[in-house]
């Protein structure tokens, strides 16, 4: 019977030893399991924060270019129909340089006019610098006149217009404007 209780006292020790190695196994495979879940966890927080970032990158670099009106609108006339429309501009605060050469085939400003009766895009337009380097790009501090004509278009006395002007980068500026019942030579369209 002692041999008995001995090989039965042997097979409890051997068994214990064997529930540690179990148990050890199923740790570790819960480590791992956690260990890739965190992985997971982490590499989506940092993909999703990084399209944010781009998306907020994204956003500054369109309101960065964008110009802004300093001033009233003028309307040039012969009495009966405006003739040319002519405004300032300058780059919105922190914005990036926007080229204004007129003449530039690419990466320029375009203006579109409309009113009831007529849409037309990019239509000619001059500049003219009143604060700057003159080197064609609308920097901060600089301030610049542009000047459209528009007798081709007919635009008569109590009659509403809109000119879109479109930076190559930024959002776009709308200019809405009636013009009054009477029309003197020349007339603010505040």
């Amino acid at each position: 019977m002692s041999k008995l209780l001995k090989l039965f006292r042997r097979a409890t020790r051997e068994e214990e030893g064997i529930t540690g190695l179990e148990t050890a196994i199923i740790l570790i495979a819960f480590v791992v399991v956690a260990t890739v879940f965190a992985f997971v966890v982490l590499s989506t927080g940092l993909f999703s924060s990084e399209r944010g970032k781009e998306a907020v990158y994204a956003g500054l670099q369109k309101t960065r270019g964008t110009l802004e009106l300093r001033g009233s609108v003028i309307a040039n006339t012969d009495g009966t129909n405006v003739t040319t429309l002519v405004f300032d501009v300058a780059n919105s605060a922190g914005g990036e340089p926007v080229n204004l050469d007129p003449a530039a085939t690419s990466n320029k400003v375009v203006i579109d006019y409309r009113d009831a009766d007529v849409n037309a895009t990019n239509i000619v337009w001059t500049v003219d610098w009143l604060v700057g380097d003159l080197d064609n790009l609308m920097e901060a501090g600089e301030l610049a006149e542009i000047t459209i004509d528009v007798s081709t278009q007919t635009l008569a006395a109590n009659e509403p217009f809109a000119l879109e002007v479109k930076p190559p980068l930024g959002g776009t500026m709308i200019i809405a404007r009636t013009t009054p019942a009477g029309l003197d030579t020349v007339v603010d369209l505040h």
